[in-house]
């Protein structure tokens, strides 16, 4: 297009930055205005290629790249890494090799957009999760015959076609509770070797829960509840029946407890009975022998009793003799004494006869003495004769003199013994 050719239809374009490019190297330089312009265009367009789209791309760890000639349609599998891509000939996809998870989000609600159906065409919300990964042996095929978007593309249909296929052979009922692991199986026997004929490898399928429609569950409710009163009531009529045989069996354990316990007592007497016996062969020996011993016992203190006896009597005679010697010693003794008693009384009463014939007032001194624990205090005058003074005191005149003449001397006596 010229710039001075103007079309009243004409519709404006704005240039393109390769043709402001251009325009401006051709203001700027003079001299590239010489150059073809045909040139100069696919070199700006190379320059503004090589800016846009740069050959380096760059493949992260855990992921492959497959390079793709578009000439030739041969394929290069590229590891983690920087790779060359030329631009406009050449395209590079990236697999991720990780373990990646499908679930089948639409189908985990009785009530959404795209429930499973059971065998019975009720409709019911499983959570269905599928682990695969990409087999890094058959990348290139994957990359070849498969689309860019593997898990939404071929995954997906798949793995919802042989759930949807599964649960439709089976009943709530299996799905819910008793049949899940089996169904778990059968999923993944089918569903493998599917997926690997694409090159992906199957890792597992998890069923999680199971939504169920409302009004089948309130129905399950119910009878899941009668069936729990059944389940009761079996339980109880069960315990009943397993007390009452434990009963009989108590019974029958004591009854023969109890016969045990007699067998055992009636051994027991019986063996006591013989353990007697023995016991009384051993003990009348020894009760002879107890009765010989106590004979022999009641002969020796027969013995010993005589030889006490006569012992006793002889020391009786021996004890006898001496004190019949010793009392004819005392009596020997005791007349000894009596004769020199004697002599000595006769030899004191002569003297004193003489000491008396010498001095007659000894005669009232020695009464006084007599007297004198008797009487306290005699006043009486000595006899005017010297007779003896007691004559006074019992009233004879002739003797008054004679008493009190011998009661002065008596007191005279007195005083010269205080003094």
């Amino acid at each position: 297009m010229n710039e001075n050719d103007t079309t009243p239809d004409a519709i404006p374009v704005t240039p393109s930055p390769v043709e402001r490019l251009v325009e401006r190297l051709a203001n700027d330089f003079p001299r590239v205005r010489l150059l073809p312009l045909a040139a100069c265009a696919a070199a700006v367009a190379a320059v503004w290629g090589l800016a846009t789209h740069t050959p380096l791309r760059s493949v992260p760890n855990g992921e492959l790249g497959v390079r793709t000639s578009r000439l030739s349609g041969d394929a290069t599998v590229l590891r983690a890494g920087t790779v060359f891509v030329f631009p406009g000939l050449q395209d590079l996809r990236i697999y991720d090799l990780r373990e990646q998870v499908y679930r089948a989000e639409q189908s985990a609600s009785a009530s959404g957009p795209a429930p499973f159906q059971s065998v019975e065409g009720l409709s019911i919300g499983v959570d269905v999760a599928a682990h695969y990964a990409l087999d890094p042996v058959r990348i290139g095929t994957i990359a070849r015959d498969l689309p860019a978007d593997v898990g939404a593309d071929v995954v997906a249909p798949a793995v919802q076609g042989v759930i949807y296929r599964v649960f439709t052979r089976y009943t709530v009922r299996e799905i819910f509770s008793s049949r899940r692991a089996e169904i778990q199986q059968v999923i993944e026997s089918e569903l493998r070797p599917k997926l690997a004929a694409n090159g992906i490898v199957l890792r597992d399928v998890q069923i999680g829960k199971v939504d169920l429609p409302p009004d089948y569950k309130h129905g399950m409710e119910a009878l899941l509840a009668e069936e729990l009163e059944s389940e009761k009531m079996r339980f109880t009529l069960e315990l009943k029946d397993k007390q009452v045989k434990q009963a009989g069996l108590e019974a029958e354990a004591d009854k023969v407890r109890r016969e045990k316990a007699a067998e055992a007592a009636g051994e027991e007497q019986v063996i006591a009975a013989k353990a007697q016996e023995e016991a009384m062969a051993h003990v009348l020996p020894f009760k002879q022998k107890q009765i010989q011993q106590r004979q022999l016992e009641a002969e020796a203190d027969k013995v010993s009793r005589i030889k006490t006896a006569e012992g006793s009597a002889e020391a009786r005679r021996i004890e006898a003799s001496g004190e019949a010697d010793s009392r004819n010693k005392l009596a020997d003794a005791e007349v000894y004494r009596l004769d020199k008693v004697g002599k000595s009384t006769s030899e004191q009463m002569a003297r004193e006869g003489a000491l008396i014939t010498r001095n007659p007032l000894l005669i009232q001194k020695t009464m006084a003495d007599k007297l004198s624990d008797k009487i306290q205090v005699i006043i009486a005058p000595p006899p005017a004769d010297g007779s003896f003074i007691g004559s006074a005191l019992l009233g004879s005149g002739h003797n008054t003199p004679v008493a009190a003449a011998a009661k002065a001397d008596d007191t005279t006596d007195k005083t010269e013994a205080t003094q």
